[in-house]
């Protein structure tokens, strides 16, 4: 199973970096950092979501109905002429109802960790938020998930390493931080720092993706 790095090398990454760095004119490296560490909060925080039976049933509606999977299937048509505006607004509308009122301060920690604006986080987050949640839409299906509790086992298998609770505890602390950048260089260092593990949150999201 490939972790989080070898995702983004893959085809379908390199295709998500470069159409959201495209999208965003942001260099395809900031990009990639960026991606790269807010993939797995936001996963953090859709699990968190997903701990009450009204937000699974909330999320998991949107993974059966809008966020099917099926948006993976012309990537390259969804960057060629520019995101759509109707996904940029539903990018928005997905991040407000995943982080709340921790947005901003998620923006502000990623862009801090990634030498780049708040601003420019926030827009690659937008166009990538439609793009992880057809993801999950996908994986959804292929393994048969229909009730908020197997949504739940899903986000935290997903979410599962060879430390959970460290590696827990880390994205936890990014969705409680204060925005002063201090606390995603843990993150940064687990996720960029040339971790090759195998297992581990990396390991689980690249599964996710299809790796080997």
């Amino acid at each position: 199973m490939s972790g989080i790095l070898d995702l983004l090398n893959s085809d379908l990454g390199k295709t998500i970096i470069s159409g959201v760095a495209g999208q965003t004119k942001q260099p395809q490296n900031k990009t990639q950092d960026v991606l790269t560490m807010a993939l797995p909060v936001l996963m953090q925080a859709m699990k968190r979501n997903a701990s009450t039976p009204q937000g699974a049933e909330g999320l998991l509606g949107a993974l059966n109905s809008k966020h099917d999977g099926s948006i993976l299937d012309n990537l390259g048509g969804l960057f060629s002429g520019g995101v759509d505006s109707n996904v940029l607004d539903d990018g928005g509308k997905i991040l407000g109802h995943v982080l709340g009122n921790k947005q901003q301060n998620v923006q502000n920690t990623l862009g801090a960790k990634a030498g780049m604006d708040a601003g420019s986080v926030a827009q690659i987050l937008k166009v990538a938020a439609p793009i992880l949640l057809g993801v999950l839409g996908k994986q959804t299906r292929q393994q048969n998930v229909s009730s908020p509790s197997g949504l739940e086992g899903l986000l935290g298998g997903l979410l599962k390493g060879n430390s959970p609770q460290q590696e827990q505890s880390f994205l936890e602390s990014i969705l409680d931080a204060d925005g002063d950048g201090s606390v995603i260089d843990d993150v940064a260092g687990m996720v960029l720092g040339g971790n090759k593990k195998k297992g581990g949150l990396g390991g689980l999201l690249g599964g996710l993706f299809g790796g080997k």
